[in-house]
């Protein structure tokens, strides 16, 4: 990706009221820390989201604001891979998950940790 073909009026990514709810939880436990999305190529099929507490941002990081100050930084890098993707917090049976609902994904493992990109 070149600085020509980012548009910085597209929002790169949405949050769900329910996943900034468990965001904001998770830096209110680590007030020390920043959250940070990024992608690795990982796994069977490409790519694996990467969610971490970090020490700090980088400073090419875009900024999504969650709600009270709190901020999810996403990896520049990443912008081509998560563009349009929606992050979600679910429940399903005694399981509770973050969910990314990415329209660029193609394929998934069979585990669904890993994807790839169209």
């Amino acid at each position: 990706m070149t600085v020509d073909s980012f548009d910085p009026s597209k929002q790169v990514i949405s949050v769900t009221d329910q996943a900034v709810t468990h965001l904001c939880a998770q830096l209110t436990k680590n007030p020390d820390k920043v959250l940070r999305l990024s992608v690795k190529e990982s796994g069977c099929t490409g790519y694996m989201y990467q969610l971490d507490l970090e020490d700090g941002n980088k400073e090419t990081d875009l900024h999504y604001p969650l709600k009270d100050g709190a901020v999810l930084y996403i990896d520049i890098d990443a912008v081509k891979v998560v563009q349009g993707t929606e992050i979600d917090y679910v429940t399903e049976g005694l399981n509770r998950q973050l969910k990314f609902l990415n329209p660029n994904a193609k394929d998934y493992c069979g585990c669904g940790e890993s994807f790839s990109v169209n």
